[in-house]
């Protein structure tokens, strides 16, 4: 594991990244790089807030896949900011995007007028980031071999870039997406307008891939309605479940990196497989 402490961003707050390695790794072959959200609970359960952790390592070790990870920590207070999705929240009214405010502040993840730092935070990514991680490490730099991946706003987050920047990744993991984007379902103007975003940027199915997922207890409860017209909006922009896009429900999972680690291996093969067949949920 390389430890990055602080990397420097003029974008967004500085923060601290993880490179996990595969033990393969001798810099005589390229790597597929997953780049990951909230790095500092992916790897340590012993260092994490909750004492749970994604087992990242653990999974790959145990599927040898080579995969590269860069884990991006969070920068706390500013992580509802660095994940919300800009350019569906600006393409609200000024009313709705005030009434996002009230619920993000209502629920303590805003002070006053919310303002999602999304953009900034992608571009920390591909122009400060994934340059760094290209010329250090033997990595493959086509979008084919480059994935990113988030649970929760971390899901939305991973959405937003694959959109954003096309040409940069090849598949998003989005696990438990919270497709509120606040802490409520009622008199929420957001989702519909995350909708309205997925059917004019989605990229195209024929090179990229993406996966959903949910369960139904804990915050999770929320989204089985909202993940159902996604998926919707995935059909009619023409991908394919099981070959460039797939959504899984998990009966009994709820919110959790418990839940997320458990299940890990679907998206990885979904990703680094050469050939994926659609697996049956738990």
């Amino acid at each position: 594991m390389v430890h990055l402490e602080k990397f420097h961003s003029n974008y967004v707050t500085s923060r601290n990244v993880d490179i996990w390695l595969p033990e393969s790794y001798d810099g005589s072959q390229t790597y597929d790089v997953l780049y990951m959200h909230d790095g500092q609970m992916l790897f340590d359960s012993t260092m994490t807030w909750n004492k749970q952790s994604w087992k990242v390592d653990e999974n790959l070790c145990l599927m040898q896949y080579n995969v590269i990870v860069v884990g991006i920590w969070n920068a706390g207070n500013e992580r509802h900011m660095d994940y919300f999705p800009q350019k569906p929240f600006e393409d609200m009214s000024v009313q709705e995007q005030e009434l996002i405010s009230a619920q993000l502040s209502d629920a303590g993840r805003s002070n006053g007028q919310f303002k999602p730092n999304s953009d900034k935070y992608l571009k920390f990514i591909v122009k400060e980031l994934k340059p760094y991680i290209d010329s250090t490490l033997n990595v493959s730099t086509k979008p084919e071999s480059t994935f990113i991946a988030g649970s929760s706003m971390g899901g939305l987050i991973s959405l937003y870039a694959i959109c954003e920047y096309p040409e940069v990744f090849g598949g998003a993991a989005c696990l438990s997406t919270h497709w509120p984007g606040t802490f409520t379902v009622e008199n929420n103007p957001f989702p519909a307008a995350m909708q309205n975003y997925l059917m004019k940027k989605l990229p195209s199915p024929k090179n990229h891939k993406i996966y959903f997922d949910f369960g139904d207890q804990t915050l999770d409860a929320l989204y089985p309605p909202l993940q159902k017209k996604v998926d919707r909006i995935m059909k009619r922009r023409h991908y394919k479940s099981g070959k460039s896009w797939l959504t899984q429900f998990f009966l009994g999972d709820d919110h959790s990196e418990q839940s997320w680690a458990r299940r890990l291996y679907v998206p990885f093969n979904f990703f680094f497989q050469r050939e994926f067949y659609v697996l049956i949920s738990n």
